[in-house]
């Protein structure tokens, strides 16, 4: 398993840290990653809305900061792995990666050590939120572990550097999968594979024949494959043509963002990046350490990645009833943060949902 390995790694590198295990019967533990800036409060919201909904949760709470091993380098902190070890299920507030030489980005780093191979973004629009666009409707999900993103790059002479971008067989057929899994989970007709194997003929070739292989074994859900450039062409015309979309990792960075654009941006998007033994839902926004502890944050993006956790867990009752909440807040206009184009505070934001939870059966 890939977390169970990960512990006795990082056990054997830090010996003296001792484990602890606690459970409820009747409710699930989730490991909760606050992260930095405004990333604490957003999460104090969420516990306060799932705590008003009755939703069956307790957090263990984790710092993530990097800690420095023997060798010198930073790490991931074993506590994340004892709490994934422990609960499977994680939700996380926004990183800031230290500057300086040994530190990789916590983002990269929690995805890799997880193996969380799917990245999935719903992008919905949201009625009372308006945007250029009324009626987008559409998923994203990225293959999270390798592409240009694997970490490959090297000097070749002064001047001249190479990055490499690293396509597997394994990887692409388990995204490919995924995709169409959740198509047909979540009552979706259409996956699109977007690629340019026209140009990387080798590894968005190899991308594009295991899309093309998975669609072959699910022939109730249609399969379409268009070029990147055409999809970002066709996605600002009229996003409504696409339904769920499957692609390689740097891809699927640049285009969930446009995508999220569409419905107002990060703020309002949620999140979720899917392993084999686990996730980690998480709102992909910036650590905004210029409002942090004025009470300013909006927690929506946080709450809609928890509302997917929710589901994940086979919770979809809580899930429902939060989310239903949160939209009818912003359709209603009256509790809202700044960045939704209101002047409320994160706290009264949130105490509306909680009140709107408690009204729904």
């Amino acid at each position: 398993m890939a977390f169970r390995r990960a512990l006795k790694r990082l056990l054997q590198e830090f010996p003296n840290q001792n484990s602890r295990s606690y459970a409820t019967e009747g409710r699930q533990l989730v490991t909760m990653i606050p992260g930095d800036g405004i990333g604490p409060e957003i999460s104090q919201a969420v516990k306060d809305i799932f705590s008003a909904a009755g939703a069956p949760v307790d957090w263990e709470d984790v710092d993530v900061t990097p800690v420095k091993g023997p060798d010198g380098n930073f790490r991931l902190p074993p506590k994340i792995f004892e709490s994934m070890d422990r609960t499977k299920v994680g939700l996380k507030g926004p990183l800031a990666t230290p500057i300086g030489k040994g530190h990789q980005s916590l983002n990269l780093a929690l995805r890799k050590a997880f193996s969380l191979y799917a990245n999935v973004r719903p992008c919905k629009s949201i009625e009372g939120y308006k945007t250029a666009y009324s009626d987008v409707d559409l998923v994203t999900i990225r293959e999270n572990t390798e592409g240009e993103y694997s970490g490959i790059e090297h000097v070749i002479v002064d001047g001249v550097v190479q990055s490499i971008k690293k396509i597997t067989e394994e990887a692409s057929m388990r995204v490919a999968e995924y995709a169409f899994s959740y198509a047909r989970d979540n009552n979706r007709d259409t996956v699109t594979a977007v690629h340019k194997a026209n140009i990387m003929k080798m590894t968005d070739g190899l991308f594009l024949k295991c899309c093309r292989h998975v669609a072959e074994q699910n022939k109730d859900i249609k399969f379409k494959e268009m070029y990147l450039d055409t999809v970002c062409l066709n996605m600002v015309q009229d996003p409504t043509q696409f339904d769920v979309l499957v692609m390689p990792n740097l891809y699927g960075d640049i285009l969930s963002d446009l995508c999220a654009g569409l419905i107002g941006g990060l703020g309002v998007t949620p999140s979720g990046n899917i392993g084999q033994d686990g996730a980690i839902f998480e709102s992909v926004h910036g650590t905004a350490p210029d409002i942090a502890g004025e009470d300013k944050a909006n927690p929506t993006a946080l709450l809609l990645s928890a509302v997917m956790m929710l589901r994940y867990m086979g919770l979809g009752q809580y899930a429902r009833r939060i989310e239903t909440s949160c939209f009818d807040v912003i359709r209603e206009g009256r509790f809202l943060t700044g960045d939704l184009g209101g002047s409320s505070k994160c706290s009264e934001f949130t105490g509306e949902i909680c009140r709107k939870v408690q009204e729904i059966e």
